[in-house]
């Protein structure tokens, strides 16, 4: 089966040559429409994922404002503006104020090459229902992840803080480790479907969806654009346990709502990107596609935002179910997973491809997938084995210290020349009451020194810093 645009193209599905002549009026209706529609959409997200997250807590979540806390989001739009805007003494203010604009905005452009249906006629003008495309539509999305990057890094650097710095070199380097598994992703959707255009993507799925011939590199996509995305479990970036707020830890009032507003828009953005080059756009599932009409008109906009819909709703479910990961956890999976897995599946694809369009036998596609299991099983195995080790050797380390050396006998180089990073035990004399004195022994003062009218029991204070 092949699914080259070109002998997949209905007369009522769009193409490049769709996108011209331009009119400026319907450019400006859509613009304008798909600015609503993002900010509409994150505001019944806001909602969905406090109701979701509510019911899997086993609590109500927002139930005041509207029927079914429905209206709870736009109450909150209204206050945050409202805020007092904060800026520190410190900062940068020039970065300070564009950091915010640089995250948001390209979250913002990204969607402009999303194809939501087919053409349509708007006031009797035939158009596609998509803003705008072109040869190499996809790498825009690419490129304005990378540059919202930028956004984060300068809030960090600007805010002149340790918790904000740490948090924008978080992000600089899980967008480095993500983005390289995801463009690999996407290598294998262009080369079954022969361009990078979006409309030309969703045209060449007539006959069959990519996520089942291409099911590694969808699943490779989806723990990316969870990564990219800064959710959890990966969002490592503003970890409120250990970097009090992240990178946006000095943001208050409008540059925090951007900073709000780009994440969800981003996760808007790359599960409609998933729905467009795995999921068949905006064509409608089996066995409504049996329907003639189902890919036509209006309702495709349906079965795309449902297909949407699914993929927010795998964000809260993750949200919602696993503990943030540590970030050499985060590290490994990206640089050490990902990445080879994406390159071993990449080559395998363009060898299939190749060797097929010669013999045009589908016994490729079962010899391909029984190497590619036997590469992913060594893999997998040999990581799992060295773990094992790693393990086994911190154990006889940790054993050993316990131990302490013999009288005489020198102290023992780290196993394997392995150089160990440990981290001070979290526990402070004073937790055990050494130097802390009961309150209600008064304890008199040294011979010499004044009582102050606050520490006249002789108690010293205790914050556990």
């Amino acid at each position: 089966m092949t699914n080259l645009a070109a002998g997949a193209v209905s007369a009522a599905d769009p193409t490049l040559a769709s996108f011209s002549p331009l009119v400026w009026w319907i450019i400006a209706i859509k613009v304008v429409v798909i600015f609503l529609f993002l900010l509409l959409f994150q505001i019944l997200m806001i909602w969905a994922e406090r109701r979701v997250i509510g019911r899997m807590q086993n609590r109500p979540g927002p139930n005041r404002w509207g029927p079914f806390g429905l209206l709870q989001p736009v109450a909150d739009a209204l206050k945050l503006p409202l805020k007092e805007d904060i800026v520190p003494r410190q900062v940068d203010k020039l970065l300070f104020f564009l950091a915010p604009i640089l995250s948001a905005v390209p979250a913002l452009i990204s969607f402009a090459i999303i194809p939501v249906g087919p053409e349509v006629s708007i006031f009797g003008v035939h158009t596609p229902l998509q803003l705008t495309d072109f040869p190499v539509a996809v790498l825009l999305v690419l490129a304005m992840s990378s540059i919202a990057v930028y956004g984060i890094v300068l809030a960090g650097w600007s805010s002149t803080g340790p918790y904000s710095l740490l948090g924008g070199l978080r992000s600089s380097a899980q967008v480095i480790s993500y983005e390289i598994a995801m463009g690999l992703s996407f290598v294998a959707v262009f080369l079954y479907a022969g361009t990078l255009s979006t409309t030309g993507i969703v045209n060449a799925q007539a006959h069959g969806w990519y996520v089942w011939e291409l099911l590694p590199s969808f699943l490779i996509y989806v723990l990316t654009m969870v990564g990219e995305t800064n959710r959890l479990p990966f969002d490592l970036p503003e970890g409120e346990g250990e970097l009090v707020g992240g990178y946006n830890t000095e943001f208050s009032s409008m540059r925090f709502v951007l900073f709000y507003l780009a994440e969800y828009v981003n996760m808007l953005t790359v599960s409609a990107l998933a729905t467009t080059l795995f999921l068949g756009g905006w064509r409608a599932p089996w066995p409504l596609s049996l329907w003639s009409g189902a890919n036509s008109g209006w309702y495709p906009i349906i079965w795309f935002l449902i297909k949407v819909a699914l993929f927010e709703f795998g964000f809260i479910w993750l949200r919602g179910s696993l503990p943030r990961v540590r970030y050499d956890q985060l590290m490994a999976l990206g640089w050490k997973i990902l990445i080879p897995v994406s390159i071993i599946w990449l080559l395998l694809i363009a060898t299939v491809r190749a060797w097929r369009y010669d013999t045009h036998s589908t016994a490729v596609y079962v010899v391909g997938g029984v190497v590619l299991a036997i590469i992913i099983v060594i893999a997998v195995s040999w990581d799992i084995a060295a773990e094992r080790r790693a393990s086994r050797a911190a154990g006889a380390e940790s054993a050993a210290q316990e131990a302490g050396p013999e009288p005489g006998t020198p102290a023992a180089a780290p196993r394997g020349g392995r150089v160990t990073y440990r981290v001070p035990p979290l526990d402070l004399p004073h937790y055990h009451g050494v130097g802390v004195t009961d309150p209600s022994r008064p304890v008199p003062p040294p011979a010499g020194a004044a009582v102050g009218a606050g520490d006249s029991n002789g108690t010293k204070e205790v914050t556990g810093a």
